[in-house]
């Protein structure tokens, strides 16, 4: 198959186009700027259909692995420029593949819309805006790509490992609190965890298979102490994580948001309900059990 892969510099653009190749594919790459290994420069949130429709001629299907960043405040409100950022994109992109009549996609999403959908509860749409355009997103881009195009939702946890010098965004402050001399403190609860090659993987499968579905993915479920233990081995500064109490927790993240209200500022994720999120586990299963030790030397060894 020929394939496309947006946001194809990224870790996990990187790795799926890695794994389509030694699956025999043909892969094109596409980013919003130039640099090795970019075929195709696009920008995913401004082009319009007529524009993607020139780098989608002639593929056969069709990878979204772009990011978008959860926490950073914006002024408010945040839903439109979310949403912009999120949906309009993906409505877009598949309207347009639609058009060149290719026959798969994929897109890279979170693994919040899996908690959606089998915690109600939870009421994370409704709490999140970052959730609810992940849940419009998938929901308005199938739409747009119609019933000719099946379009697989991988819905991502925490990510680890390397391409190049592209590590998680997260993973350089991470590091250096594990090789500080400063005491580590995590909540209680914990996450999935999937290595990015682990992530590629699934989706040439979901491509390879033209899968519509829904696909939360996991290769092991830590707690947060667990994980976090896990970086200050690897960075060679190995030490007990002390617990940190959920009130300590609830009045740093309410007081970061009082903050960010006097400034007139948001984030996808509402720090008012973050605690909740942090203190729950995050736990994919069945959780595939493959092992995470290169992943994690890669992002922070």
């Amino acid at each position: 198959m020929r394939i496309l892969v947006m946001g194809g510099s990224g870790l996990i653009g990187a790795h799926t186009a890695d794994v389509l190749r030694a699956r025999g594919h043909e892969v094109t790459t596409a980013a919003r700027s130039a640099q090795a290994g970019v075929d195709r420069l696009l920008d995913v949130t401004r082009a319009s259909v007529d524009e993607m429709r020139v780098v989608l001629a002639g593929q056969d299907g069709v990878v979204l692995a772009t990011r978008t960043d959860e926490q950073r405040p914006l002024p408010k409100p945040i839903y439109p420029a979310f949403r912009r950022d999120m949906v309009d994109p993906v409505v877009r992109l598949f309207s347009a593949a639609r058009l060149e009549g290719l026959g798969r996609g994929v897109v890279m999403g979170s693994y919040y819309t899996y908690f959606d959908r089998v915690r109600p509860q939870w009421r994370l749409a409704e709490r999140h805006t970052y959730v609810r355009c992940r849940v419009e997103q998938a929901r308005e881009g199938r739409a747009a790509a119609g019933a000719g195009l099946p379009v697989a939702v991988i819905e991502l946890p925490f990510v680890v490992g390397r391409a190049g010098d592209r590590v998680p965004n997260w993973a350089g402050g991470l590091e250096r609190w594990a090789r500080s001399r400063a005491p580590l403190v995590a909540p209680a609860g914990g996450t999935a965890v999937v290595s990015a090659l682990g992530v590629a993987t699934v989706a040439a499968e979901a491509l390879e298979g033209a899968s519509g579905a829904d696909i939360p993915v996991a290769d092991e479920n830590l707690s947060w102490a667990a994980f976090l233990a896990r970086v200050a081995a690897v960075v060679g500064r190995p030490r007990p994580v002390r617990r940190l109490p959920a009130g300590v927790l609830r009045g740093g993240l309410r007081g970061g948001g009082v903050l960010a209200d006097l400034f007139r500022k948001e984030s996808g994720i509402n720090p008012a309900h973050f605690a909740d999120l942090l203190t729950a586990e995050l736990f994919i299963e069945p959780a595939a059990g493959r092992s995470l030790d290169a992943a994690f030397r890669e992002s922070f060894g």
